[in-house]
């Protein structure tokens, strides 16, 4: 009998695999998806290990950061991650960045540990779960009765930056697999779901669905159609800016395509009264202040900011509140064909999944969407801030068209969604990009002086 054979029952308890703790502690820091690399990894614990197949375990831990006070003066709470850990008695070669190390001690102890997502054959029999409706322990294995999915399609994991994982098969389905998880279903299926319900084809629907009962109900995965040949929005946008090429005619169609999307999320789902931007515009500046304590740089911008917010709350309400999609950019549309997509329900990650599953104004749809096209702007020297404003013009006056209504006649409401995702972007870039600080501390600067 080898040494994997103690994996053969469906699950095992967390003590068991508490070896792991020291190889992950330093593991998951230098994973692009793990939120807290500002923060030190104070302790870590197993959740949750149930084993999905021969030499391959579902794990969930508990990431628990300290030495960094929130503001207010509270330790903030940890961050439960996803994983799913190959073990072998011998390491191979192949497994390249995917090794993670040799347990020492335990139940596991003198077997290699790696990330099985980047092993095709553990893609391969993931996908073989999915295809087919049943469990694993607390894991249950979803889908809808009416998609088909083949087998045998050829796995391969996709690069990009992003904050969970994504596999794509044969050039037919994506699965992401979310790292950061959080009780409650998530956006990403959820979403997709009611959109395909409604009809909107601007939205790939869920084809498959991996979730869990323990430690709590949550999402762990959504498979969905892949659109082959389809580009993605910041791809295109940056493509026309090394050609020199206008880029108003696609930023037009894709304000259409954002106005279709948000009439069937409010159709789908309950849609509120218009905006109350009191509340709305204190949640805004304690963010603020919240950024401002984490970014210096932010500090000297910080009473020019709280204007925005302050004229917010006497400003005109805006559209009622409805499901959005909460982290629109040029990297979540794809085009395929002369049609826009609209992909990543998932909603900022670092905010709670109640506060990504309720009503917001689509107003921060649009702003959102208008920084990004800021951002790809600047990915080139000399800068050209014509070009963003062409861009934001058209995209406005596409979802005019639309819509009804037109963004740009809301000024108050868009300055304050605006600054209000700066302050986010310097966050992020802060933690996780650094490099990149520059492009929103611009946008806060300009929009801190001159309130645009």
């Amino acid at each position: 009998m080898t040494k994997t054979a103690f994996l053969r029952p469906r699950s095992a308890p967390a003590e068991s695999l508490e070896s792991l703790a020291g190889l992950l502690r330093e593991w998951l820091p230098l994973q692009r998806w793990f939120a807290g690399k500002d923060r030190p990894v104070t302790d870590l614990g197993v959740l949750s290990t149930t084993e999905l197949f021969p030499g391959c375990l579902h794990v969930l831990v508990h990431a628990a950061h300290g030495g960094v006070p929130a503001p207010g003066g509270a330790t903030p709470a940890g961050d439960c991650y996803q994983l799913l850990l190959g073990v072998r008695e011998r390491p191979s070669p192949r497994l390249g960045k995917a090794l993670i190390g040799t347990v020492r001690d335990g139940l596991l102890a003198g077997l290699t540990v790696y990330d099985a997502l980047q092993d095709p054959r553990a893609a391969q029999l993931l996908l073989e779960r999915l295809r087919s409706p049943g469990t694993a322990g607390p894991l249950h294995f979803e889908g809808d009765p009416a998609q088909e999915v083949p087998s045998g399609l050829v796995p391969r994991l996709l690069n990009a930056e992003q904050s969970n994982s994504s596999l794509v098969y044969g050039d037919e389905y994506i699965l992401k697999v979310f790292r950061r998880i959080q009780p409650g279903v998530n956006p990403d299926l959820e979403v997709p779901g009611a959109l395909a319900r409604q009809g909107c084809h601007r939205v790939p629907a869920p084809v498959a669905w991996l979730r869990t009962t323990h430690p709590f109900k949550a999402t762990l995965g959504v498979l969905q159609p892949y659109l082959r040949n389809a580009a993605d929005g910041w791809t295109l946008a940056l493509d026309a800016l090394a050609s020199g090429d206008d880029f108003t005619a696609q930023a037009h169609a894709l304000g259409r395509a954002t106005a279709d999307v948000h009439l069937a999320l409010s159709s789908a789902f309950p849609v509120g009264e218009p905006g109350e931007n009191g509340r709305t515009a204190a949640a805004m500046t304690e963010r603020l202040t919240a950024a401002a304590h984490a970014v210096p740089a932010l500090q000297p911008y910080v009473p020019g900011l709280r204007s925005a917010f302050a004229a917010l709350a006497t400003c005109d309400a805006g559209p009622p509140a409805q499901r959005i999609h909460g982290d629109l950019h040029l990297g979540q549309v794809l085009r395929a064909g002369r049609e826009w997509f609209v992909i990543d329900f998932e909603g900022e990650p670092s905010r709670p999944l109640s506060e990504r599953r309720s009503a917001h104004s689509p107003v921060r749809d649009i702003a959102g969407m208008l920084r990004s096209f800021d951002y790809a702007a600047r990915q080139r020297r000399p800068w050209r801030p014509e070009w963003a404003r062409r861009c934001r013009e058209a995209y406005c006056a596409g979802y005019a068209a639309r819509a009804g209504w037109d963004p740009r006649k809301k000024h108050g409401l868009l300055r304050a969604y605006e600054t209000d995702r700066a302050v986010y972007e310097v966050l992020y870039e802060a933690r996780h990009r650094p490099d990149w600080l520059p492009v929103p501390m611009a946008a806060i600067e300009r929009l801190a002086v001159r309130g645009d």
